[in-house]
């Protein structure tokens, strides 16, 4: 509060302060609510950027239906990760038990934040940047460290897309070109190529045709100019999508958000069909009990619901921006978190029917290749044929034949058994091999559609899957950036938004040399875990304890025209909070339990190993969570120490088109009494017209007070369905 208000003096001194903001309003002349404005810091009205504001606030583009902005928020939450990594989670933590943790931790984490990043970007009608500036300027970094977060991830995020592309394209033709391995000429003689043979087909075609991948993260070797072109390529959907703000990006929602269902839905009848797929499901949902008391567990079920549902990185608030102020966006947060949720599951299926049936596959073939051994031990007389029971015919071996010859050939020849080289072929362990990310969608998945009838087909229908999971992602990420930098620097659209698309694939080459792999792993890893964690964590406390959760709570009874159940007021001020700094807490005991190093492809050896990171890398690593969570302490600083103005250090009353907001800087509760009524309490209030009586915090009253003690410093009465931010 400046120190020549009357507050302050009324406050610090024994002078006599004949006038408050009551006495002020009860001898005003009557004025014209749409067109005037109250000013009693005696500062001159700039009327044209008065009238600009109110014009963008009018301005300000919406969605074209419900439905759209349902299937943009649904786009934006369901991604890549409801497909590739929730099944590898489901599997790793306990298969049916461990969607307990999941939806648990969704309803008391999830779902209140959600609904708090919904209702904020709602009410204030602006991007990240203008809302944490708005509910509280000092915490005014969250804004700019969710734009940086945005970035970092969209860089790697849209190199995944390119990925797809290349595959998508690669996928029209028959035999798929990673259903054999290539023949290489070495002279006169025709051979498989070794590091095909020593892999599998799928595997080479992913680390040598597509990445051209080096054996390490210090080994650059250059541009992969196929990923560079597939690269260029999805930035320009991206940009093309963008480029009118949410009037394209909207349609696109139209065609990205519903295929991908499409084609679950397809993938899952047809998985059904597929032999073995019941195996998979099976062993996908039998819940192991002892996993739900594993706080590994509950951790990684807490990061996967944050991730899901997209908090932190302003895409939910930048969306929630566009609707009108009566939007029921209590609704719109119960329907898409739980859309998410049974999104995952129905891609779990599909995931698991399919391993299944590749992993009934690869028994077979286990049994086939072993049994070959067998006979080749009977034809040498390494084994005795009375160790092979009566019934087993080898032309027509069963697993259950050949797990039964296993089990007599082990117990005779203990002894030798291990020089004998055979597997035990079980198909509890190839449903229990682990696989995630671009390991489940680029190797794992591949291999089993090229043993699909039609497998181009359903290779086509896949990755454009893949590619509208990602759109839509990007877009949501993309608005979490252009949309709170556009609100606040008033920046041309369609200028920043290609400028933004250029920069980052300018960028993003990084990704697409050879060594890129391993950059993507490592922006994926530590670029927003932890700084998202600490501004969801700042989001929380700043409407819930700093703008204050009643008042919150009041504001959404007169947006939304119904109460929100207390269950929000209780998660927003002390579950929520709690649990994110458990959960926080832990990424960083698990950042240093776990050393940095990432998974390399040795082309020597034909197979993955484990690596540290070089100590430039780690300074790269270390430098992005620094620089993403920088925003956060700086703006705090500025703002602290009033180095940049934060709007706080105006008194005002504002009449806008029938709204009335007024400011007050760093006032009680009990200051805000003697402000509002007179000099002491005790004393009559000033007599002030009917229309514009003080009702008082407890009334039902379409007028609102909202303070901000350590953000806006001070209370608002708001007659409107739009408040002004002060940026």
């Amino acid at each position: 509060m400046p120190k020549n208000s009357k507050v302050t003096q009324r406050e610090h001194s024994n002078e006599h302060v004949t006038e408050s903001v009551a006495d002020l309003l009860a001898h005003e002349e009557p004025v014209d609510y749409k067109r005037s404005v109250l000013n009693v810091t005696g500062e001159t009205w700039d009327k044209q950027k008065d009238g600009e504001e109110e014009l963008d606030a009018e301005n300000r583009p919406a969605w074209n239906s419900k439905l759209q902005y349902i299937l943009a928020q649904i786009g934006y939450s369901v991604g890549l990760g409801n497909v590739w990594r929730f099944p590898y989670l489901c599997q790793k933590n306990g298969g049916g038990a461990y969607l307990v943790p999941y939806l648990v931790l969704l309803i008391i984490i999830g779902l209140p934040l959600f609904f708090l990043e919904l209702a904020v970007g709602q009410r204030i009608r602006r991007g990240s940047i203008g809302v944490w500036n708005y509910i509280c300027p000092r915490l005014g970094g969250i804004g700019y460290a969710s734009c940086l977060v945005c970035f970092f991830v969209g860089l790697y995020y849209n190199v995944i897309i390119g990925w797809s592309i290349f595959y998508f394209f690669k996928s029209f033709q028959y035999p798929l070109p990673w259903s054999e391995c290539p023949i290489v000429k070495n002279g006169s003689v025709a051979i498989v190529e070794t590091e095909c043979e020593r892999s599998s087909a799928t595997t080479y075609f992913w680390y040598r045709e597509t990445l051209d991948i080096s054996n390490s993260i210090s080994e650059s070797g250059g541009l992969n100019w196929k990923m560079t072109l597939c690269l260029l390529v999805a930035w320009s959907l991206v940009g093309l999508a963008m480029i009118k703000g949410i009037q394209s990006s909207g349609k696109v929602m139209y065609f990205s958000s519903l295929f991908p269902y499409v084609v679950l839905v397809c993938f899952l009848v047809r998985g059904l069909l597929l032999r073995g797929a019941v195996d998979g499901i099976m062993h996908m949902f039998t819940p192991k009990l002892d996993k739900m008391l594993d706080p590994q567990v509950w951790r990684e079920a807490a990061t996967q619901v944050f991730f899901a549902l997209g908090l932190g990185f302003g895409g939910v608030i930048a969306f929630s921006s566009y609707n009108k102020q009566d939007n029921n966006c209590h609704f719109d947060a119960t329907l898409v978190s739980f859309i998410n949720f049974f999104t995952s599951v129905l891609a779990t299926l599909v995931v698991f029917a399919v391993l299944g049936f590749k992993a009934n596959i690869m028994n077979e073939k286990c049994v086939v290749e072993n049994a070959e051994k067998i006979l080749g031990y009977l034809n040498t007389n390494v084994l005795s044929h009375d160790l092979i029971p009566p019934h087993v015919n080898f032309s027509h071996l069963t697993a259950k034949d050949y797990n039964e010859m296993y089990r007599v050939i082990m117990t005779v020849k203990e002894g030798h058994f291990k020089e004998l080289g055979l597997d035990a072929c079980l198909l509890e362990d190839e449903l229990n091999k682990s696989v995630q990310g671009t390991g489940l969608a680029f190797i794992a998945f591949t291999e089993a559609m090229t043993h699909f009838p039609a497998s181009p087909f359903w290779s086509v229908m896949f990755f454009l899957m893949l590619i509208n999971l990602g759109l839509g992602s990007m877009i949501g990420t993309m608005s979490g950036i252009t949309t709170p930098i556009i609100d606040t620097f008033k920046v041309r659209k369609e200028v920043f938004t290609v400028g933004c698309c250029i920069f980052a694939f300018m960028v993003g080459l990084i990704f697409v040399q050879r060594s890129g792999n391993y950059f993507v792993t490592m922006f994926d890893d530590y670029s927003a875990t932890l700084p998202l964690t600490v501004v969801v964590i700042l989001e929380n406390i700043a409407v819930a304890w700093i703008y204050g959760t009643k008042k919150f709570m009041q504001e959404l009874t007169e947006m939304l025209g119904f109460r929100p159940y207390q269950f929000y007021y209780y998660t927003w001020k002390y579950v929520s909070p709690i649990c994110m700094a458990v959960l926080m807490t832990a990424s960083i005991i698990q950042l240093g339990v776990s050393p940095p190093g990432y998974s390399a492809w040795i082309r020597e050896e034909a197979a993955e190993k484990f690596l540290f990171y070089p100590t430039w890398a780690m300074a790269i690593l270390i430098s992005l969570i620094i620089l993403a969570s920088l925003p956060l302490p700086l703006v705090f600083i500025l703002r602290q120490f009033h180095l940049v103005s934060d709007g706080s250090n105006a008194l005002s009353v504002t009449y806008k088109k029938g709204r009335m907001m007024k400011d007050i800087s760093n006032l009680e509760d009990n200051d805000e009494t003697r402000f509002i009524l007179s000099k002491v309490p005790s004393e009559t209030p000033s007599p002030m017209p009917t229309h514009r009586s003080y009702l008082g915090p407890g009334s039902n009253s379409p007028m609102e007070m909202s303070s901000a003690p350590n953000g806006r410093y001070g209370s608002g009465y708001l007659l409107a369905s739009t408040p002004e931010s002060e940026l």
